[in-house]
């Protein structure tokens, strides 16, 4: 697994998670932040080094690509997250979330489902 991202990396990882392969350009114009293109450019750069983005090129401009899909990420984050502000606790990372910020009756659904999964799957172990 590359290592943690970054905040700023997460959100050029955002970007390219929703259009997919792009040049420093088009992910710099997605960003809509006040750093400059070469700022950009750079932290692109460091990604591949550290092994969150790939490059290859197109038609002579360097295209980016996140090396793991976004759910990958996310599960690691979390699971980090687990580890170093929850104890280890599941159930203190869910209640933490949910007490930050309500979940919409779509969100809530899911988790019953998402839960109701895991614990067939627990019983028939």
């Amino acid at each position: 697994m590359p290592p943690l991202p970054t905040g700023a990396e997460l959100e050029i990882l955002a970007v390219l998670w929703r259009l997919g392969p792009s040049t420093v350009r088009e992910v710099y114009a997605a960003l809509d932040k006040n750093s400059g293109y070469t700022t950009t450019l750079k932290q692109m750069q460091v990604m591949t080094e550290k092994g969150l983005l790939t490059r290859s090129e197109r038609y002579r401009s360097h295209v980016y690509e996140a090396v793991a899909p976004m759910e990958d990420t996310q599960q690691q984050i979390a699971g980090d997250l687990l580890r170093r502000a929850f104890g280890g606790s599941a159930a203190n990372l869910v209640l933490g979330a949910l007490k930050a910020q309500p979940a919409s009756d779509e969100d809530l659904a899911e988790i019953r489902r998402v839960l109701k999964e895991f614990e067939k799957r627990e019983r028939s172990r």
